[in-house]
Order: structure tokens, then sequence, then C-alpha cells
């Protein structure tokens, strides 16, 4: 494990363990709100979001550094407060 300035930089197996319930919710909170007929999407558009959002959470669940992935968790709640408004991110 690499060190900056004193605090870990990369994620532990006991860091994934504790960001898999928050990451799984997060997913599931937002494949939820992209089928709110709130927002203007097409069927097509809306399974193309869907896509998209499960390409950047694979992408996401490779990720080791503690800071991306704190801004990838960021930005999921961000997207999902979007969403739950009515607006596309």
């Amino acid at each position: 494990m690499a060190k900056a300035g004193g605090g870990m930089i990369w994620a532990t197996a006991e860091d994934l363990a504790r960001n898999r319930p928050v990451v799984l919710s997060l997913y599931r909170q937002i494949l939820r709100a992209l089928n709110s007929p709130a927002l203007p999407l097409g069927h097509a558009a809306r399974l193309a979001k869907k896509a998209e959002c499960r390409a950047i959470f694979i992408f996401g669940a490779e990720e080791r550094s503690l800071h991306n992935i704190r801004d990838l968790l960021n930005a999921a709640r961000h997207t999902l407060g979007l969403l739950n408004r009515g607006r596309l991110p």
C-alpha cells in the first residue's frame, strides 16, 4: 500500500467491503430513479441511460484509489439528487 502525506491512498479489502453496501444501494436507487415517469425519456433512451449507469459502476468497481472512490460516490449521490428532481444528469 502506498502512502501520501501520512495517509493511505489505496483502498484495502476492509475499505472495499465497507463501501460495497453503499455502492450497491446507490446503484439500485439510480436504476429505480431512471424508471421514473417524471423523466422525459422514451423507452430506448431509458435503456441507454441504464446501460450507461451500469458501465460507470462496472468501471468504478475496479477502482482502488480512495480519492477516486470517494469522488465516484459523490458523483453518484449528485446524479441521484438530479434524477429525484426530475432532471437528467
